[in-house]
């Protein structure tokens, strides 16, 4: 076994893993030692990630918020072992206007974002080892007022409110849930968008401190207190401000060792 490494051994599931972040995370957890499965709709992609990663991965094609395709996932986790991490990463977005959002753009948006984690999470539960890692990402859209961009933002606070729950529904068999939400970070879902959106987010003078999805991941305290070779902490919500700035999450949102209910109140 090599010394050293947090993940040694450890299954991680990472749907949406083929870009950004979620790219980013299932090669950090390979450097770790852990096996590491990752999804994608896209063959194309999904085959070109496999190969950057390298040993100790496993691509399944699917799309989170189809429940057949999940469950494919779970048979092809299952000839493996158990889990030991769920990262339910796969999102989707947009900035549209009050009088121009259609039920195709909010239900797109919600079957991906809110439905396909739920579905995720719940479908790897008979895999899942006690002492095991939920972790949800969410975004600081959840808790902002963008223009344009709030169903995207609704459907990452509906994230927040899963883990909250969560951590008390599992807590006998000591699973964690925590959801990451990360600030404007620079990954195909935002350098897509039409330049106006993107100031919406952040404004030009910020452009340089946006953080990057290999960064982010590595540098931020946020993933050694997850994964399961490392301290306990559940029901927290880390906000991940841009790689250049001094803010850090603040204790108030984070409970060591502790249920929701078992929270005290910052004084």
């Amino acid at each position: 076994m090599a010394a050293g490494k947090k993940l040694q051994g450890k299954v991680a599931v990472i749907t949406g893993g083929t870009t950004g972040i979620g790219l980013a995370t299932a090669k950090l957890f390979v450097e770790e030692g852990a096996h590491v499965f990752i999804t994608g709709r896209r063959p194309k992609e999904l085959n070109e990630a496999v190969q950057a990663l390298g040993a100790n991965v496993t691509g399944v094609q699917g799309d989170v918020s189809r429940l057949d395709d999940l469950d494919r996932l779970y048979e092809t986790v299952k000839a493996k072992g158990r889990i030991d991490i769920v990262f339910a990463n796969a999102g989707t977005g947009g900035f549209v206007p009050l009088g121009a959002v259609t039920e195709e753009f909010y239900d797109n948006i919600f079957n991906t974002n809110v439905k396909g984690t739920l579905f995720t999470v719940q479908k790897a539960l008979p895999l899942l080892n006690d002492g095991g890692s939920i972790i949800l990402n969410g975004s600081v859209a959840s808790v902002k007022g963008t223009p344009g961009f709030w169903v995207y933002g609704a459907s990452k606070a509906a994230l927040r409110n899963f883990v909250r729950a969560w951590a008390v529904e599992l807590k006998d068999r000591h699973i964690r849930s925590n959801v990451l939400s990360p600030g404007p970070t620079d990954t195909p879902i935002i350098v897509e968008q039409p330049a106006d959106a993107i100031a919406r987010m952040s404004p030009p003078s910020r452009w340089g401190a946006w953080g990057s999805q290999r960064k982010s991941p590595k540098r931020r305290c946020f993933w050694p207190r997850m994964i399961p070779a490392s301290s306990q902490v559940s029901h927290c919500s880390l906000t991940v401000a841009e790689h250049k700035s001094d803010r850090k999450p603040t204790r108030p949102f984070c409970t060591r060792g502790k249920t929701a209910t078992e929270r005290r109140s910052p004084g």
